[in-house]
Parts: structure tokens; C-alpha cells; sequence
């Protein structure tokens, strides 16, 4: 067994036992096998509690066929993270479709040509992994961006919810969701700087000095130092949004005053989503503003402090802004 996968486990279930050696035979030489005759002790094991990383189903059972025991597996939360792949000797398009109706993810037809399961076998758990790892470091990000927040919002929630609101502005923006995805996962780590910034500064409860504006404003670069330069996409994104989210359409942001287009697009972006949700949140140094109070002031400073093309998308998904704001509210910032 090859011991970089040994701890993967094959669900095999069909009906006729010699069908299920055949399989059992192929994947044994890099996977832990499990077998069932039948949909109903399928689901048996399979809520037992027993670590099943994928499940080849064959159609044509009595009872429950593999249609019926895929969409039972899909509804199950428990379960429906699970890749299913339907092995069958039809070789009908509808069948096909069907398959993937209800949840599967591949189809081979029998007689099964062992270097084909293995290779699809290999690619459908691969996929799982990357998604798992995608998942894991958006929590990682989200967890980051919360531990500068910690500082002046105890929850840490304006960096979920100002995510959403920058994908939200982008997916009004591109049709290109692998970019939208991107800026959603990156824009938590905005204000990631600000760890490096004196609580004396950072929840002073009234206006800032010069020179403790001087300090405050360093944060956007050591935003960029702490992220640091990587060939990650991700980090490339989050180091760019950390470093530009304070530039202003005019010319008199920070740090680098840049103006108009100068300012990278996903900062322009982040720009709004982050003030609005600063806006409409507590912070040490004031109360939450009312939403129509934040919506004109945004209004206001288009073309001065946002960019005027991206104001209008925001404004227009409202909408979707509000129910997030809704989902991820602080108690006394639920929206009116």
C-alpha cells in the first residue's frame, strides 16, 4: 500500500460481489477498501461514523439504487463533503446527467479499465484536498485579520463582514470569479498593520494628534511587511490591499498619496467596503452611524475619496450589503 495514501478510504457498494473484488482488487494496492451490497448498508457505514473519502456507486441496485443513495449521502451534512462517482454499465448521456443531478462528480462505464478508476479515483480526492486546504487558509486569513481587530473591535466580525462587501463590489465589477474569490479572501488582512500600532493610539477615545496620526498612518505599510513578498497570488493580493486601502481617488491618501488609477483596484475596492463597515460599527472613538448616514457619505466623497465608478456598484447591492450585515451584525449594529 502506498503509504501516502493509506489513510484514504474507498467506499465500493454494488450488488453483485464479484463487481466489488474487481474494484476492491484495482484500489488495494494504494487505498483502504470498504464494500457494500447494497444502498441500505451503504448508509449504514457510512453513518456509523467510519472515515469514507470517497464512495463508487454502481446504478442498477434493487431496493435503493446508487441515484437514490447519492442524493441521501448529498443531503446528509455529515456526508455530503464526500466525491461520489458512479460506476455502471449504461452508457446512456441521460444516465449520465442524471449522475451528476444528483451529486456525483464522475462517471465510468463497466468493464472498468483499472488505470482509469485509478486516475479518477486520484484526481477526485485531490480535488477535495485542494478545497479543504482553500478552506483552511481562509479561516487562517480570517484569523489573522481578526487578531489586529481584537484590538478595537472586540469580535473581530468587521473583517468577515467587510470581505464580503469588497467580493460583493468585485462581482458587480468582473465575471472573473477566480479574481473575486481572491479579493474576498485576501481583504481580511487589510488592516492586519495594526498589530503593530500602541493601544495608547489605537483606542484613544477621542481625535489623534499629529503625531499620533503619524504612527497610525505607518500601518498600512507594516501591513505589507508583515504579509511580505510571496509567490502566493493570495499574498500578493492581500499585501497590495493591505498597503493601498487608505490611498484616496483625490491624491491625499496614505501612504503613498497616489491618486485615480494609480490606486490598485482591489484597494480601491476594500476602500469602500471598509469604510462603510467603520461607519456603521462602534468603535472607541465614536458610535455607529445609521446606514443612510454612511450610504451619503459615501455618496459625498465619491470621486474625492472613492472611485466614482466602483460607488455606484456598491450602492446598487445594497441589498446583498445589508443581509450580510444582517448575518455577520454586531448586536447593536443589526441592520435598521
Amino acid at each position: 500500500m502506498n503509504k501516502d495514501s493509506e489513510t484514504k478510504t474507498i467506499l465500493i457498494v454494488d450488488d453483485v460481489p464479484e463487481n466489488i473484488d474487481l474494484l476492491a482488487d484495482i484500489l488495494n494496492t494504494k487505498y483502504i477498501t470498504k464494500a457494500a451490497i447494497s444502498g441500505e448498508k451503504a448508509l449504514k457505514i457510512l453513518k456509523s461514523g467510519a472515515k469514507i473519502d470517497l464512495a463508487l456507486l454502481d446504478i442498477n441496485m434493487p431496493s435503493m439504487d446508487g441515484y437514490e443513495l447519492c442524493m441521501r449521502i448529498k443531503k446528509d451534512t455529515k456526508l455530503q463533503r464526500i466525491p461520489v462517482i458512479f460506476i455502471t454499465a449504461s452508457n446512456e448521456n441521460q444516465d449520465e446527467i442524471k449522475g451528476f443531478d444528483v451529486g456525483g462528480v464522475d462517471y465510468i462505464t463497466k468493464p472498468v479499465n483499472p488505470a482509469i478508476v485509478l486516475r479518477r479515483v486520484k484526481t477526485h480526492l485531490s480535488l477535495v484536498h485542494m478545497d479543504e486546504l482553500q478552506k483552511t487558509s481562509l479561516l487562517v486569513i480570517q484569523q489573522l485579520g481578526k487578531a489586529a481587530e481584537f484590538k478595537d473591535n472586540e469580535t473581530g466580525l468587521h473583517v468577515i463582514r467587510m470581505s464580503h462587501y469588497s467580493r460583493i463590489i468585485a462581482e458587480k465589477l468582473s465575471n472573473a470569479h477566480e479574481w473575486t474569490n481572491l479579493v474576498f479572501r485576501a481583504s481580511p488582512m487589510h488592516d492586519v498593520g495594526k498589530i503593530g500600532v500602541p493601544d495608547n493610539i489605537l483606542l484613544k477615545p477621542g481625535p489623534l494628534n499629529d503625531n499620533e496620526w503619524k504612527i497610525m498612518r505607518r500601518h498600512p505599510r507594516m501591513g505589507y511587511q508583515i504579509i511580505g513578498g510571496h509567490d502566493s497570488k493570495l499574498l500578493k493580493l492581500a499585501s497590495e490591499i493591505a498597503l493601498s486601502h487608505h490611498e484616496k481617488w483625490n491624491g491625499t491618501g496614505y501612504p503613498g498619496g497616489l491618486k485615480g488609477d494609480e490606486i490598485p483596484l482591489s484597494g480601491r475596492i476594500v476602500a469602500i467596503a471598509d469604510v462603510f463597515d467603520a461607519l456603521t460599527t462602534k468603535r472607541p472613538y465614536k458610535e455607529a452611524w445609521a446606514v443612510e448616514r454612511a450610504i451619503d457619505h459615501i455618496k459625498k466623497e465619491s470621486g474625492s475619496h472613492f472611485d466614482p465608478e466602483l460607488v455606484p456598484l456598491f450602492l446598487s447591492s445594497m441589498g446583498e450589503v445589508l443581509a450580510v450585515r444582517d448575518q455577520w451584525g454586531e448586536p447593536e449594529t443589526k441592520a435598521e
